[in-house]
C-alpha cells in the first residue's frame, strides 16, 4: 500500500508539472489572441483607407480589384490565426483539469529503455516543442492503449508497423488537477474506472467515451479497411459514442482533406441530435451536418408528408380502424425491395409510353399543352434516358418562353402595367438597365427607346417565376405519375408478386393522395420515382456517412441511401431488438440482411454484445423478454433488481408513481423517464401527474433534451439514457400485440440504475416471459 501511495505521489508531481505547462502556453496563447485581435479590429477600422480605389479606366479599376482582395486576404489570415488560437486555447483549457487518463510503457523493438507514452484527449508537446508531453488518443501511437494488454503490441504508421512490447498500462481518474484514482491493468479499461463512470448520473448530452473505449469499440472508431461498417449493437454496448469518437477520429486522421461539413449524420430525432450535440465540440471538433431521414424527405418533396411518428401513432393505436391491416400490408409492401423493382419496370415502360405533363399556362392562356410536351418528349431519341430527354424538354421549353417573351412585349396588358410604374419602380429598373449596359443615359431620354426596354423589362419579370418553374421541372406531373403506377397496365405481368390486398392498397393510397399528403410509407418511393424521372440527386461532398438506429430503416430506404451517396463511406449501426417501425418489425430486415445492399467485399459486420449502460440486474431482465437467442453480455455493475408493481386502477397507477418519483429524486436520480406507449397516453398521464410533480412532456416536435422528470412516449425514448426509468402501464391490454415486443424491450433499456414497471391489472406477456427470481413483484 506504502508503494502505490508513493506511486500516486511521484504521478501527481508530473501532472503537477504538466497543468504548469499548460498554464505558461496558456499565458502565450492568451497573449497572441489579445494583439491577433486587436489588429483584426485595426484592420477593419482602417480597411478602406489602405485601399486604393479608382475606377476611372480599365486599369485602375484592376489596381482597385487587387487592392481590396490583398486587404481581404490580410485580414482573412489573421482571422483564420486568431480562430486557431483560440481552439488551442480551448483545448488546453480542456487539458487542465484532467490532463491524460492513460499511460504505457512501450519498449520498441531494438531499443533498451522504454518510452513513456501518457495518453488524453489533446496532443501536448513541451515548451521548447520537442518532446510530447500528452499524446492525442486518435494518434496511432494511442492505439495500442485500447488495443493490447502488456506483452507483444505494435502500431502502423503512414509508411510502417512499429513493433515492440508494452510494460506497463496505466489508468488515471484525474479531476481538477488531483489523481483520484489510478490501476495498473492488463486490459484496456479496467473494471474500477469503467465502474466510476458508469456508476455516475446520465447527463443531459452524451458523454465522450474517450477514456474508456474498449478494444471491440475501438474497431469500429479507427475502421479504415471497408466502404460499408455495419455493427449490430446490443442496447447499451455504446454503438452511437463509439460512432461519435468515429468521426472525431475521422478528423483527426484526415483533417488535411476532410471537413466537418463532409460528414453527415442521419438520426433518429431532432432530440436526439441535442443529446450528441456537445461530444465532437468537448473533443475541439466542429460538429458534423445532422439530419433525421424525414426531414431530408421534406427537403426534397413538395408536398406534405406524414410525420413517421404519427404513422407510428396511429400503427399503435388504432386498431379498431377497419382499413388497420391494409394499412400495415401496405407499410410492408411499400418498404421492402420488390417494390423498388417494379417501380423500376414502371420507369423502363416509361421510356415507350405513359408520361404525364402538366400545361404551361401564362396569364390564364394556355401557351404550351401537356399534349406539345408529350409529343416532343417521345420525338426525342429513346436510346436515350428520361432524365436526359427531360433535360431536353426543358432547354425547348425555355426557348419557346425567349419566343413569347419577344410577342408579349407589345400587349396591352405590358403597356398599362407600364403605365403604373411609379417613380422608385422606374429608378430601380434604370438603375438595373444601365448595369446591364442596355442604354446610357443619353439614349433614356428617347421616348420610343424607353418604353421598348421598360417592356422588355415588364415581360421578363412577369415571366420569371415561370421560367423557374420550368428550370425546376415543375411541368412533370409526378404526382400523376405515382397515382398512375396504381393503375399501370403491365403491373400484373411484372414477375414479382404483389400482395393479395393490392387492389385495398391502391385505394388507400390514392384516397391520401387526393387530399395532397403523401403516406410515409409512400414517401421515399414517390421521390425514388422522382429521382428515376428528373435524374438522381447525389451527394458528392458528403464523404462520409452515418445511419443511426439503421433497423428502422426500411429495406427500400437504406438501398435509396447507398444510391444517392454514391462516393460515401457508410457507417450503419443498429440493434434488430429496437425495432419500432412496422416495416422493419415484418420485412426481410434491411438491416439484417445488409449482404443484398452491399457487396460482400467492401462489407465489415461488427457486434457488440456487452451492455455498458444498464445494471447487470436490469439486462437480465430486459434480455429474457426477447424471444430469439440474443445473448447480451452484462457489464458487471451491481444494482436493484427491477420492479414490477401491479396496481387496481388509474388512480392508484398515478399515486405510486408520484411516490415513486420523489423516492428516485430524493436518492439523488436527475433525469428520470415515465415512458408511455404512446404519445396519447403519454399526454394522459402528464395531465393526472403534473399538478403533483413537475414534469416536461415530450413530443415529437421537442428539440432538445434537459435533465428532470420526463414523461415521453416510448419511440422517442430510443438512444437516450436515464438514471431511472418507469414504464407507466405494461398492462396486457395495452402491449397487447407481438409486434410490440421490441418497442417495450427498447423502452425497458434505457434505465441506468433503476427500472420500475407498473401495470394496471394483469401485466404483458413479454413481462410474463421474465423469470420471477430478475424482479421483485409488488401487489
Amino acid at each position: 500500500m506504502a508503494d502505490h501511495e508513493q506511486i500516486i505521489e511521484k504521478e501527481q508531481v508530473r501532472v503537477n508539472k504538466v497543468i504548469d505547462s499548460i498554464e505558461k502556453q496558456m499565458e502565450k496563447l492568451k497573449s497572441k489572441t489579445g494583439n491577433l485581435k486587436k489588429d483584426i479590429v485595426s484592420l477593419r477600422k482602417s480597411f478602406w483607407d489602405d485601399v486604393t480605389v479608382n475606377i476611372d479606366d480599365p486599369d485602375d479599376v484592376i489596381e482597385t480589384h487587387a487592392s481590396i482582395k490583398q486587404q481581404a486576404e490580410l485580414l482573412g489570415e489573421r482571422e483564420r490565426s486568431h480562430g486557431q488560437f483560440h481552439k488551442q486555447y480551448k483545448n488546453l483549457q480542456r487539458l487542465k483539469s484532467s490532463p491524460y487518463f492513460g499511460r504505457i510503457d512501450f519498449v520498441e523493438e531494438g531499443e533498451k529503455k522504454a518510452e513513456q507514452i501518457y495518453i488524453g484527449l489533446f496532443s501536448l508537446m513541451d515548451e521548447d516543442g520537442e518532446n510530447f508531453l500528452i499524446y492525442d488518443w486518435r494518434a496511432p501511437i494511442a492505439r495500442m492503449y485500447y488495443d493490447y494488454a502488456p506483452g507483444p503490441a505494435q502500431y502502423e504508421t503512414m509508411d510502417s508497423i512499429i513493433k515492440g512490447e508494452i510494460e506497463l498500462k496505466r489508468q488515471y481518474m484525474i479531476r481538477n488537477g488531483r489523481i483520484k484514482g489510478m490501476f495498473d491493468t492488463t486490459i484496456t479499461i479496467g473494471d474500477e474506472i469503467l465502474q466510476a463512470v458508469l456508476s455516475g448520473q446520465a447527463d443531459n448530452h452524451m458523454k465522450n467515451i474517450v477514456a474508456t473505449i474498449q478494444k471491440e469499440q475501438n474497431a469500429i472508431i479507427r475502421n479504415n479497411k471497408k466502404k460499408y461498417i455495419v455493427v449490430q449493437g446490443a442496447a447499451g454496448s455504446g454503438k452511437t459514442s463509439a460512432a461519435m469518437q468515429r468521426v472525431a477520429y475521422l478528423l483527426y486522421r484526415y483533417r488535411e482533406t476532410l471537413k466537418a461539413e463532409n460528414i453527415l449524420l442521419f438520426s433518429p430525432n431532432q432530440m436526439f441530435n441535442s443529446y450528441v450535440s456537445t461530444v465532437l465540440p468537448e473533443l475541439g471538433e466542429d460538429n458534423m451536418e445532422q439530419s433525421t431521414f424525414y426531414q431530408y424527405l421534406q427537403q426534397r418533396l413538395n408536398i406534405d408528408i406524414e410525420n413517421p411518428y404519427t404513422q407510428i401513432e396511429y400503427v399503435l393505436g388504432a386498431k379498431q380502424d377497419q382499413a388497420y391491416d391494409i394499412r400495415k400490408k401496405s407499410i410492408q409492401f411499400k418498404a421492402s425491395l420488390a417494390y423498388k423493382k417494379i417501380i423500376d419496370h414502371y420507369v423502363k415502360d416509361l421510356l415507350t409510353t405513359g408520361m404525364l405533363f402538366k400545361n404551361i399556362r401564362f396569364r390564364g392562356e394556355l401557351l404550351i399543352s401537356k399534349k406539345e410536351i408529350y409529343d416532343y418528349f417521345y420525338s426525342l431519341k429513346q436510346i436515350s434516358s428520361i432524365p436526359n430527354r427531360i433535360s431536353l424538354v426543358k432547354e425547348w421549353l425555355l426557348d419557346k418562353l425567349k419566343v413569347v417573351e419577344k410577342n408579349e412585349r407589345s400587349k396591352e396588358w405590358v403597356e398599362e402595367e407600364r403605365e403604373l410604374l411609379n417613380k422608385d419602380d422606374y429608378l430601380k429598373i434604370y438603375r438595373k438597365l444601365q448595369k446591364q449596359k442596355r442604354f446610357t443615359e443619353d439614349t433614356f431620354d428617347d421616348f420610343a427607346r424607353e418604353e421598348q426596354l421598360l417592356a422588355g423589362w415588364v415581360v421578363k419579370r412577369r415571366l420569371k417565376p415561370l421560367r423557374d418553374k420550368i428550370a425546376n421541372l415543375v411541368f412533370i406531373d409526378i404526382i400523376g405519375l405515382y397515382r398512375k403506377f396504381f393503375s399501370w397496365a403491365q403491373l400484373k405481368l411484372v414477375d414479382l408478386k404483389l400482395p393479395d390486398e393490392w387492389m385495398e392498397i391502391k385505394k388507400l393510397t390514392l384516397a391520401r393522395l387526393a387530399t395532397g399528403e403523401l403516406l410515409f410509407e409512400d414517401a421515399t418511393p414517390f421521390l425514388y420515382l422522382k429521382d428515376k424521372i428528373e435524374g438522381k440527386h447525389t451527394y458528392n461532398s458528403i464523404r462520409h456517412l452515418f445511419i443511426d438506429e439503421a433497423q428502422d430503416y426500411s429495406p427500400f430506404q437504406l438501398s435509396y441511401l447507398k444510391e444517392i451517396f454514391p462516393n460515401s463511406r457508410m457507417t450503419i449501426l443498429g440493434d434488430m431488438n429496437q425495432s419500432i417501425f412496422t416495416h422493419s418489425i415484418h420485412n426481410e430486415h434491411a438491416f439484417a440482411k445488409s449482404e443484398n445492399l452491399f457487396p460482400e467485399e467492401e462489407l465489415e459486420r461488427i457486434v457488440l454484445t456487452k451492455s455498458y449502460r444498464s445494471t447487470k440486474q436490469i439486462v437480465e431482465f430486459t434480455e429474457e423478454m426477447l424471444t430469439a437467442n440474443h445473448k447480451i453480455e452484462p457489464f458487471n455493475r451491481e444494482g436493484e433488481v427491477p420492479t414490477l408493481s401491479i396496481v387496481p386502477n388509474k388512480s392508484k397507477l398515478n399515486e405510486n408513481i408520484i411516490k415513486k418519483v420523489t423516492d428516485l429524486q430524493n436518492k439523488g436520480f436527475e433525469t428520470v423517464a415515465i415512458i408511455c406507449k404512446t404519445a396519447m397516453e403519454s399526454h394522459e398521464a402528464y395531465e393526472m401527474l403534473k399538478e403533483e410533480l413537475h414534469l416536461r412532456l415530450i413530443r415529437k416536435e421537442t428539440s432538445s433534451f434537459e435533465k428532470g422528470v420526463l414523461i415521453i412516449p416510448s419511440y422517442l425514448a430510443k438512444g437516450i439514457e436515464f438514471d431511472a426509468v418507469i414504464i407507466y402501464n405494461c398492462a396486457n391490454d395495452v402491449y397487447d400485440h407481438e409486434d410490440e415486443r421490441t418497442l417495450f424491450y427498447t423502452a425497458c433499456t434505457r434505465a441506468m440504475h433503476e427500472l420500475h414497471l407498473y401495470s394496471v391489472g394483469e401485466p404483458n406477456d413479454f413481462v410474463k416471459s421474465v423469470g420471477k427470481s430478475k424482479y421483485r413483484k409488488f401487489e
